[in-house]
């Protein structure tokens, strides 16, 4: 069984480096590995070319498009491995995670997905807590991540953390990230969309806090900032995750859904209830201003649905 790591980067040299480091310190070496990076982005480029005598198993790919997703497609299509595993520049795989990875696949031929617990550091500081519920799409529509929180034993989820998720190559067939999602730079719930369309070809998805790395929160390109309140942002996240939920719901539970996010929503994208509730308490303008954004998000991804319905990411690669 061989193993692909594909890495998406965009300008940020350093971190790369440290995630190159580690990779080479696994232990179970990457088959090969996949970084992809814009085609302007002469500091990676420049970055990689010095370093490639060092890692003769790497293979670098130019993308000219912007966006997470045409990286991850890259990569994708160029992978040749059986596993294809996929981390965020900005990582460091514990020196076991491929071990445990390449252990799960072989141990299960049903496990179409895995992954595990990121350990986030924010400024240099763990985001500690503990949480047993992770990776869960309710039939409402309500999504629980917790992926950086998640301890006990291995269980069967719904979808993956794409800093930290491996797939089985067989399982990705007929399946690319789907390249209508919104952003310039991370696209939010990329890796749900890919997740769920591999659980409706009836693969398992499972999560194990042992397939550890460590996540260094760094900035991100684009209007998609952590802890920062943007009305585009939100209206990005709204819209793809409208559309990727309108499409892998049944007919009954996209009305369910679409009653549920208008009404209540969550805190990001908050329906009506949410909304009064934190603006009447906090009375912050964030509040007055994500609502708006986060409707017309979920209006232009059921547009998007009504009228590309069936282009998901279960595209031919």
């Amino acid at each position: 069984m061989t193993i692909s790591v594909i890495i998406p980067t965009y300008q940020r040299p350093k971190m790369l480096e440290r995630c190159l480091e580690a990779l080479k310190k696994q232990m179970r070496e990457a088959d090969e590995i996949l970084v992809i990076a814009r085609d302007t982005d002469n500091a990676t480029h420049s970055f990689l070319e010095n370093i490639k005598v060092d890692y003769p198993n790497m293979q670098v790919l130019k993308v000219k498009k912007p966006g997470q997703v045409a990286a991850l497609n890259a990569g994708l299509s160029n992978a040749n491995g059986d596993i294809v595993s996929f981390t965020d520049d900005d990582v460091m795989p514990h020196p076991d995670w491929l071990k445990i990875i390449e252990k799960h696949f072989n141990a299960d031929p049903q496990i179409g997905g895995l992954g595990g617990r990121d350990w986030c550091y924010v400024d240099g500081r763990l985001l500690g807590g503990v949480d047993f519920m992770v990776g869960r799409l309710f039939w409402f529509g309500l999504l629980i991540s917790n992926h950086h929180l998640g301890s006990g034993k291995e269980r069967v989820v719904d979808h993956l953390k794409g800093a930290n998720m491996s797939f089985r190559k067989e399982a990705l067939i007929g399946i690319r990230f789907d390249d209508r999602l919104r952003g310039k730079g991370a696209q939010p719930r990329n890796d749900l969309a890919v997740c769920l369309a591999v659980k409706r070809k009836g693969w398992k998805i499972i999560y194990d806090p042992k397939v550890a790395v460590d996540h260094y929160y760094a900035k991100r390109y684009g209007n998609d900032q952590r802890g920062i309140f943007d009305a585009n942002a939100t209206e990005n996240m709204a819209f793809n995750e409208t559309l990727i939920l309108l499409e892998h719901l049944s007919p009954i539970k996209r009305i369910i859904y679409v009653l549920w996010v208008l009404l209540i929503g969550n805190r990001g994208t908050p329906g009506f209830i949410l909304f009064l509730r934190d603006f009447l308490i906090r009375r912050k303008k964030e509040f007055w201003l994500r609502f708006p954004a986060s409707l017309k998000g979920r209006w232009e991804g059921w547009k998007m649905w009504r009228s590309s319905s069936g282009k998901s990411a279960n595209k031919k690669t």
